[in-house]
């Protein structure tokens, strides 16, 4: 062989080489350090109820509440942080497929993710709110400390941990976010939030009963249901908001979605709606559901479309 194409076929081998270590590094979340909520002392916190234990990638009986730090491979000052919210009913979280699988995509973005372990069952409501709102404040008054941008600070949930995450958007002011505090000045409203097959409202017709009974008992009162609704709540303050779910999914209805939607279109806030017709519930970050699978990309394009992606090239 020529020497030339000798030399240039080798640093072609090297540079795919190179590639697919990236590539596969880039594709292992490891988390960087583990964040207390309430270092100062958690609030309402319980006694007698069970250890917090991991089971097959799910998180039970959460009794203290953290954010788990994922940093892209090439940290940039500046960028943009999403809180990950992971589903599971209120009842467990789902930490692998709705929590580490989702920081896997973001950090090659360039963004920072925080996978929130929030109070479920054993708490109700208005610990996974406080722990949420916590969580917002925490990162924008200490951004940096973690290198990002207090004005690109993002949630993401999936199922229940996407009711969580619209109730963030929505309930930002919220009297019982607050502990009395002096961190509580800063602001926990979201500068954008991702929705994932999302459980939105606690009313009939739409309502997951799994998740309404898990966070606020068996008999809540209708005020109480309203105002855990973020489609009642819904101002023009409320967070730019990215929608995905399907209508094959038989466990949360895509109503949640659409009136979630609807409300936040006629307050004119910025929203956009993925709607695929196929794709069951729980699919995360599955990559064999055909145009359902793209939806990360399409949440891409619109981050980097409103410039929530730091300047990153990959």
């Amino acid at each position: 062989m020529n020497p030339t194409l000798r030399r240039l076929s080798l640093i072609l081998i090297a540079v795919s080489l190179w590639s697919s270590v990236r590539t596969a590094a880039e594709s292992v979340a490891v988390p960087q350090k583990v964040i207390e909520l309430w270092p100062e002392g958690i609030p309402d916190l319980k006694t007698g109820i069970p250890a917090e234990r991991i089971d097959n990638g799910r998180a039970y009986s959460v009794n203290k509440p953290t954010l788990t730090m994922f940093s892209p491979a090439t940290v940039r000052p500046g960028g943009t942080a999403v809180i990950i919210c992971p589903g599971g009913g209120y009842d467990h979280l789902s930490l692998e497929n709705e929590g580490t699988a989702i920081a896997r995509w973001l950090n090659p973005l360039g963004v920072t993710a925080f996978v929130l372990r929030y109070r479920l069952i054993e708490y109700g409501h208005p610990a996974p709110l406080r722990d949420v709102l916590r969580a917002v404040r925490l990162l924008r008054s200490h951004a940096a400390e973690f290198g990002i941008n207090p004005a690109r600070i993002g949630v993401i949930g999936a199922s229940a941990g996407g009711h969580l995450a619209a109730c963030a958007g929505t309930l930002f002011d919220a009297p019982e976010g607050r502990t009395g505090v002096e961190l509580d000045k800063v602001s926990a409203r979201p500068d954008f939030i991702m929705l994932l097959y999302a459980v939105v409202s606690m009313k009939e017709p739409n309502v997951h009963t799994g998740s309404r009974r898990s966070l606020l008992g068996a008999n809540p009162a209708p005020e109480l249901l309203d105002h855990l609704s973020p489609e009642l709540q819904v101002t023009k303050d409320s967070s730019p908001t990215f929608i995905v779910h399907t209508e094959e999914d038989r466990a949360v209805t895509d109503f949640n979605s659409i009136e979630f939607y609807k409300a936040l279109h006629q307050a004119r806030v910025p929203v956009e709606m993925h709607l695929y017709e196929k794709g069951g519930h729980g699919f995360g970050m599955r990559k064999d559901l055909g145009q359902t699978s793209e939806w990360p990309k399409r949440a891409e394009e619109w981050m980097r479309s409103h410039g929530w992606l730091p300047e990153f090239d990959g």
